[in-house]
């Protein structure tokens, strides 16, 4: 049975949107993209890297699927083979949604059902990046196992958050380390299951 893991990078107050450029995602006129980027260093990509390795499949939204392979596929680096050689599941509510990048397969329709069966057939873990609604699907659903968060020292104020308006998931600690620059790369579980359940409000899962 494999494990669905969260792989995110995030600031203090929980804003997830366009970490990487500044182009990556201006939605509702988010002018911050790239703001991860002064935080990177060697040991947020080691503790990446230990998700990153060969017992894993990547779950994506359609449009952190889209932005990521073709970042990744135009820059080349150590990611692009993990991407491109890995099973990947996207979630689309377009059932007629084209899947460009090798080894892809769609989700749709009821995609937390359709995430649980993965988890009891896949004998491989089930990786998130990106994704923010689909995660606040799967977490409504109770299928999320585990949260890596690379926390970045910075307020924006504004932004699309991990974890918006309408959940609420008590977590419990299982490992730290903070980097050179700053960043708490910090493991969480959800708390065990006499506490309160996870909560949230409807989206599409297919967004990010």
């Amino acid at each position: 049975m494999g494990r669905v893991i969260v792989m995110n990078g995030i600031t203090l107050d929980g804003v997830m949107q366009a970490p990487g450029r500044p182009d990556e995602d201006t939605r509702d006129g988010f002018p911050y993209g790239g703001w991860a980027v002064p935080y990177a260093d060697d040991t947020a990509v080691a503790k990446m890297g230990e998700r990153m390795g060969e017992d894993r499949a990547f779950l994506f939204g359609r449009r952190t699927y889209e932005q990521l392979l073709t970042s990744w596929n135009e820059r080349g680096g150590p990611f692009k083979d993990a991407l491109n050689n890995a099973q990947k599941y996207v979630a689309s509510s377009n059932p007629d949604a084209k899947l460009e990048w090798p080894n892809s397969t769609l989700l749709h329709g009821d995609v937390p059902a359709a995430v649980a069966e993965l988890k009891q057939s896949a004998p491989t873990n089930l990786v998130i990046m990106g994704s923010g609604v689909l995660i606040a699907s799967l977490m409504g659903a109770e299928l999320i196992d585990e949260y890596l968060l690379s926390i970045s020292p910075l307020v924006l104020g504004t932004g699309r958050r991990l974890f918006p308006a309408g959940i609420r998931q008590p977590l419990q600690l299982m490992e730290s380390v903070t980097t050179k620059t700053g960043v708490v790369i910090a493991v969480y579980e959800p708390a065990p299951a006499a506490a309160p359940h996870a909560h949230a409000t409807q989206g599409n899962p297919a967004d990010r």
